[in-house]
């Protein structure tokens, strides 16, 4: 298992950042070493999500570190270990493919936010995280694709489900992403929600099934029944999850000058 130099990196500040005794200085110092989160993190504290009175635009990364506070950093910092995966694509369609992917990591981020708040309670900074990671594993297999033609390719016993399960668990645990939030990840494929949703694997759940972009390499999802129908409607009736699926929109927009570049 290979990392671009620019993943491990991020990796370095992330690990950092983890660090309780990491001094908000010294965050600072790890932001402006890497040029390219400085210039998000400034994005994402004049974005509409952390300046909604309309103060001045911040122009500087000290105050952007100040105003986003750490937990927005860390979620910056996981967008960015996971985006430079896809530097090294060179197959266009392999590259498309990946921007896909991400358009759909970052609407699962918005929602899985919001019903965080509305729906399991789960802290919202968590849930946003855990999704930003749960795609990881095939961002990985993508970046490899180029060196392995057919990898990705369709087959009957579906190796490519397996090989991305096995590769998720790895690339996870050498990010250390912290065991909730990977615990939470690895389940999500076969999961079966509970009921009533309240945990962080049923947040990462519903996030995915409403998404507007689905993940291009999930496999072909079955026919649901209408949401009247469904057992869901009892603890999310139709007018809740018409105001969610509104929200995360608006967060999606809101969020996508630091998630979507």
């Amino acid at each position: 298992m290979t990392f671009p130099t620019s993943v491990n990196a991020a990796l370095r500040l992330q690990l950092a950042l983890d660090d309780p005794n990491c001094h908000i200085e010294d965050a600072i110092k790890l932001v402006l070493a890497e040029p390219q989160l400085a210039a998000r993190t400034v994005a994402l504290a004049n974005s509409a999500a952390f300046n909604r009175n309309g103060d001045a635009p911040i122009t500087n990364a000290r105050a952007a570190v100040m105003r986003v506070g750490y937990r927005s950093l860390q979620t910056l910092v996981a967008s960015l270990v996971v985006r430079q995966f896809g530097t090294r694509i060179v197959d266009p369609a392999i590259r498309a493919k990946a921007e896909r992917l991400w358009e759909h990591t970052a609407h699962v981020a918005a929602l899985s936010q919001v019903i965080a708040k509305r729906v399991t309670f789960v802290n919202p900074d968590t849930a946003v995280f855990a999704a930003i990671m749960h795609e990881v594993g095939g961002f990985y297999l993508l970046s490899r694709a180029d060196e392995f033609p057919g990898l990705l390719d369709e087959d009957p016993e579906k190796w490519s489900e397996l090989c991305e399960d096995v590769v998720s668990r790895e690339v996870l645990a050498k990010l250390s992403v912290p065991e909730p939030v990977r615990g939470a990840i690895e389940a999500l494929r076969d999961a079966w929600l509970s009921m009533p949703p309240c945990t962080l694997l049923d947040t990462l759940i519903l996030a995915n099934q409403f998404s507007p972009v689905p993940s291009p390499l999930a496999a072909p999802v079955l026919d649901m029944p209408a949401h009247e129908d469904s057992v869901l409607d009892f603890v999310l009736d139709g007018d809740t999850l018409e105001s969610i699926l509104k929200e995360s929109a608006d967060e999606v927009k809101s969020m996508s000058t630091a998630l979507l570049v």
